[in-house]
């Protein structure tokens, strides 16, 4: 698994970014697939999972509402649509494979992480 996270950039509050994270080896198909975030300063957290046929969602309560977790099979990739985005919603996304069928929010179940993308939201 090689994992790519891009679409990061700079957004005013209330704007909207789309997150994207392919494998370029498409090899995460059978895996559950999560976004993870660093704010600055602080530990890396939860964001939302999705279940390897992409069937179930799982959000922190934080972005609930806002942001959409979605996957294209077909192009190994997965998606993290961010709308009604606040300031603080700035940090790095980071994209990981679950060991197996996991997409839960503990990131020690996470097996492969992609380099992270910068988010940054101004208000």
């Amino acid at each position: 698994v090689q994992l790519q996270a891009s679409g990061g950039g700079l957004e005013q509050s209330g704007g909207s970014l789309r997150l994207s994270c392919a494998d370029s080896r498409r090899t995460f198909n059978n895996n559950g697939v999560g976004w993870f975030r660093q704010p600055p300063g602080k530990e890396r957290e939860f964001v939302a999972a999705i279940s390897w046929r992409g069937g179930d969602t799982r959000y922190a309560d934080s972005v609930k509402g806002r942001f959409t977790i979605s996957r294209d099979n077909a192009k190994s990739t997965v998606y993290l649509q961010m709308n009604s985005l606040k300031p603080e919603d700035t940090a790095v996304y980071y994209c990981a494979v679950g060991r197996g069928t996991y997409y839960g929010s503990t990131p020690g179940s996470y097996q492969y992480w992609g380099r992270g993308t910068l988010v940054t939201v101004s208000s």
